[in-house]
């Protein structure tokens, strides 16, 4: 059961597999769950099935389940533009219109949208349009953070299934699989903070996985409260781009954060965090915190780098 490459949510595979089995098919899903859930992975997986040739379903091995796998089936259509903060009601009216052309090369039209609880009213009730009498071929999936922010009209008509936590004894083999380099602490710090996410353990360590050479610097400079080291550090910075710059304050900020929420006794996912929260006080990398957000505030206040870079040479020591 090709299902089983999503971890965890063993009653959604068993209910969809056995649906699938069957031929039941539904119209509309809703899937919901926090970000890193495997909403879209499960979504992938599903519209692979629903369009798959094979007896077993999906066999991620046909034509059509690889063309849904890589994003090229002409017959699953994502509804979205990630450059808009919603999903506009004249996206959802082209899509609309779209569903009642025949598919291209399947049984079934799937439209996908990843960002459902970013629809506004009137692009919540031009969708109802179409789930009232959607046509024989037609599905649509529909992914939310918070199935609460859609009308009970839509989630009414929806096969809803809410994804769950990955136990740790699944997810931490795949982690360790997936950082072979990471530290157990790492590994263990992001299943707990994650809270059983998938998605979130993996962009934990990824961030953490490679630090800078900037980042290293300034937490061997920090932690040694050497001004020296500090001052070698900055210096070159002062001719760094603004944004340049920005970026790597933003990740000096986010070390300390870190470190603070380490020097609390909570697991932190970064080597680099840790080993600041054993050399600093609380109140010392509470202090930093506050350098870093007035340095950001200079930032984008358009005041130059160099004089940015001044004021932490002065400020951190």
């Amino acid at each position: 059961m090709a299902f089983e490459t999503l971890l965890g949510n063993r009653q959604i595979k068993e209910n969809l597999t056995e649906s699938l089995l069957k031929g039941h098919i539904s119209h509309f899903y809703l899937i919901s769950g926090p970000e890193g859930a495997g909403k879209r992975t499960l979504a992938r997986l599903l519209a692979a099935a629903i369009l798959c040739r094979e007896s077993q379903k999906p066999c991620l091995g046909c034509h059509s389940c690889r063309k849904v796998m890589a994003g090229t089936h002409p017959d699953f259509i994502t509804v979205d533009d990630p450059e808009k903060k919603t999903v506009t009601v004249d996206l959802i009216r082209q899509a609309r219109s779209d569903m009642y052309i025949q598919p291209n090369e399947s049984d079934y039209k799937i439209y996908l949208f990843p960002r459902a609880q970013d629809m506004g009213l009137p692009g919540q009730n031009a969708l109802l349009k179409v789930l009232e009498e959607p046509p024989a071929y037609g599905v649509f999936l529909l992914l939310t953070d918070n199935p609460e922010k859609l009308l009970p009209t839509v989630r009414s008509r929806c096969v809803q299934l809410r994804m769950q936590a990955v136990p740790r004894e699944q997810m931490l083999p795949w982690l360790r699989s997936r950082f072979p380099n990471a530290q157990q602490e790492d590994l263990d710090a992001a299943c707990r903070r994650s809270r059983g996410f998938l998605g979130q353990a993996e962009a934990m360590l990824a961030a953490g996985a490679e630090p800078s050479e900037q980042s290293l610097l300034f937490v061997r400079a920090f932690s040694r409260k050497d001004p020296l080291e500090l001052m070698k550090l900055l210096v070159p910075m002062e001719k760094w781009k603004r944004d340049a710059l920005t970026e790597a304050v933003e990740g000096w900020l986010e070390l300390l954060e870190s470190a603070l929420v380490s020097r609390s006794g909570q697991p932190v996912v970064s080597a680099q965090a840790r080993v600041l929260a054993q050399e600093r006080t609380g109140g010392e990398l509470y202090q930093g915190v506050v350098c870093m957000k007035t340095a950001l505030e200079y930032l984008q206040s358009n005041v130059s780098p160099a004089a940015v870079c001044g004021y932490l040479e002065w400020a951190l020591r």
